[in-house]
């Protein structure tokens, strides 16, 4: 019982608790490194279920994507997360894209993912390419300002991941 403690016993043990308590600097961004891969997921998830409002949720409307398409000379096409946005809730097909072993960067309510990714479309393999994207931490959670991704249809190694377990295809 701390009430039965008095001097340097009682603060030590005060100092022990609130130590216990509060997460450290460490466990914080190891927290913050987690919850960017869940967002960034859950973007996958509203593109595998056409989800308008779910990618709405999680990005800046006005914030960007840019894509570099593999063959086409360095062009590299854009939208806003609006644009990409509205395109689910009118997509139509089948999309499951899949990141692995990615990099995470934050600091102080902006953060960074790199990551290689598959892409599968209609239930067959489409492209593989590198995501990166750009989050910033609000009252409301992480989400996307802007990101960056190659396209790349040939010399795709097989993904770690393997092939979706619903596809039945292989590469």
């Amino acid at each position: 019982m701390i009430s039965h403690l008095s001097g340097p016993g009682a603060l030590a043990v005060i100092a022990v608790t609130a130590t216990l308590a509060t997460p450290t600097a460490a466990q914080s961004q190891a927290q913050d490194e987690r919850d960017v891969v869940a967002v960034v997921q859950k973007m996958f998830d509203a593109m595998a279920s056409c989800d308008e409002a779910s990618a709405r949720a999680i990005s800046w409307p006005e914030g960007r994507l840019y894509r570099q398409v593999e063959g086409t000379d360095g062009v590299v096409r854009s939208s806003t997360f609006d644009e990409f946005s509205a395109s689910l809730g009118k997509c139509g097909r089948k999309m499951l894209e899949r990141m692995w072993a990615p990099q995470v960067r934050v600091h102080k309510g902006i953060a960074t993912l790199w990551a290689p990714y598959d892409f599968w479309l209609n239930g067959a393999f489409s492209h593989c390419g590198i995501d990166s994207f750009e989050l910033a931490k609000t009252s409301a959670g992480w989400k996307f300002t802007s990101g960056v991704y190659t396209v790349e249809r040939t010399g795709c190694a097989p993904s770690p991941l393997g092939p979706p377990p619903a596809s039945g295809a292989s590469r």
